[in-house]
C-alpha cells in the first residue's frame, strides 16, 4: 500500500481477479452485465500512485462502466494470452489501447515471464552470440538487461532494439486483429515518440516507440490522442502523487494525475458516441 501525501488517506487499489486470470487488477471490479468500456495497458493505465485514473474518470464521465485492465509492468504479451483480458475484451463496445513499451516482450533476442512482462527470464543463442562477452544469468528484469547491453556497445544495442521494434509492430497487429469494437490508441507519457532521452540512459516508457511505428499501425483504429508531460509537469512530475519515501524514483517515472486528467478530457468525447 502506498502511504499518501502529507494529511491525505493512503490509495486504496481494491486488486481485483477476474475468472481464468492469475493477473491481480485494479479494483473495484467492474459490472460486465451491463454495457461498458475496456481500458488495457500497463502500469500508466492501472494507474499507480494516482488516486483517480483515466479509467475512472471515464467512468464517471460516461456514466457507464469502464474496466480498468491496465496491469503493472505489462507488455503485449499478457494482453495476447490471458484468458480474463480475452473474456472482456469479447464484450466490449469500445477499446482503449495505451501505448506500450517494446521492451517487455518476446522476440528473437530474448524471452520474458509470461504474467510479469518486466522480467528477463532467457536470452536466446542469437543475442548470445551478439554479446558474448556478457553474462545474462545476472539480469532479472529486461530494463537492467537492456541498460547494460547499451553501456557495452552503441552499435550491438541498436541490433536489438531493430528487433524489439518488429516484434512490436508485429505484436500490436495480432493485439488490434482480436478487437472487433472501436478502438482507440492512447499515448500517456513525459515525452512524444522518437523524443530521445538527454541523458544517453533507456528513458522512461514507452520505450522505443517512434512515430513512425505509430503512423504504421494507427490506420487501424479509430483515435489516436497524446497526453503529454509539459514543461509544469515535468518540472515537478510527482506533484499530486501518493507515494512511500522510497518509492519517489518510480512515482517520478510515470504519470501524474494531470496526465490522466488529459487522457480522461481527449478520450471522454471519443467514446460518448
Amino acid at each position: 500500500m502506498s502511504f499518501a501525501q502529507p494529511g491525505h488517506g493512503p490509495i486504496e487499489y481494491d486488486p481485483v481477479q477476474y475468472p481464468g486470470s492469475q493477473v491481480m487488477f485494479r479494483g473495484p471490479a467492474a459490472d460486465l452485465s451491463q454495457p461498458y468500456v475496456l481500458c488495457l495497458g500497463g502500469s500508466e493505465t492501472y494507474g499507480k500512485f494516482v488516486s483517480a485514473p483515466f479509467p475512472e474518470q471515464l467512468s464517471r464521465a460516461l456514466n457507464r462502466p469502464v474496466v480498468n485492465m491496465g496491469v503493472m509492468n505489462a507488455g503485449l504479451d499478457l494482453l495476447l494470452h490471458d484468458p480474463a483480458i480475452a473474456g472482456v475484451m469479447t464484450g466490449a463496445e469500445a477499446v482503449v489501447l495505451q501505448i506500450m513499451g517494446a521492451h517487455n516482450l518476446n522476440n528473437r533476442f530474448y524471452r520474458v515471464h509470461p504474467r510479469r512482462n518486466d522480467r528477463f527470464v532467457k536470452a536466446s543463442g542469437l543475442l548470445q552470440t551478439v554479446y558474448r562477452d556478457v553474462d545474462f544469468t545476472e539480469f532479472h528484469f529486461t530494463r537492467h538487461m537492456l541498460s547494460s547491453l547499451q553501456i557495452l556497445s552503441e552499435d550491438r544495442f541498436a541490433i536489438v532494439v531493430q528487433e524489439v521494434r518488429e516484434a512490436w509492430v508485429a505484436r500490436m497487429r495480432q493485439v488490434i486483429g482480436q478487437i472487433n469494437v472501436p478502438l482507440h490508441l492512447l499515448w500517456i507519457a513525459d515525452h512524444r515518440p522518437d523524443e530521445q532521452p538527454r541523458d544517453g540512459t533507456l528513458g522512461t516508457d514507452p520505450l522505443f516507440i517512434g512515430q513512425e511505428m505509430l503512423e504504421d499501425i494507427a490506420g487501424e483504429a479509430t483515435t489516436l490522442s497524446f497526453s503529454v508531460a509539459d514543461e509544469t509537469d515535468r518540472v515537478n512530475p510527482t506533484r499530486g502523487m501518493f507515494f512511500a519515501p522510497g518509492e519517489a524514483g518510480a512515482a517520478r517515472a510515470l504519470p501524474g494525475p494531470h496526465l490522466h486528467d488529459r487522457a480522461a478530457e481527449m478520450l471522454a468525447p471519443c467514446l460518448a458516441g
